[in-house]
């Protein structure tokens, strides 16, 4: 009987088992979040200064690259604010 688990067992094929790449942490998202926050805060500020130039003539097209700009870095800070919220939760936790 113990023979033929052993043998079942050497004839099934070994498995290797590869780690799984580590998916991106909340700290890498909220890292790029940051970066193309700012990216489009940057792009916004260009623009206006293309359209105060006479460079751009579509104030539509401004507009929308600032009202963009704006929410993504409300979304930032309204994350940021949660964040600090719940760490000082944390902090008023007693032991």
């Amino acid at each position: 009987m113990i023979e033929a688990i052993a043998a079942v067992g050497a004839a099934a094929p070994a498995l290797q088992l590869q780690p799984a790449a580590a998916a991106p942490g909340f700290a890498g998202w909220l890292g790029q979040q940051a970066g193309a926050t700012n990216a489009a805060l940057v792009q916004a500020e260009q623009a206006v200064q293309a359209l105060a130039a006479g460079e751009q003539a579509s104030l539509h097209e401004v507009m929308i690259q600032l009202e963009e700009a704006r929410l993504s870095f409300q979304l930032l800070a309204q994350v940021r604010n949660r964040m600090l919220e719940a760490y000082q939760e944390v902090m008023r936790m007693q032991v």
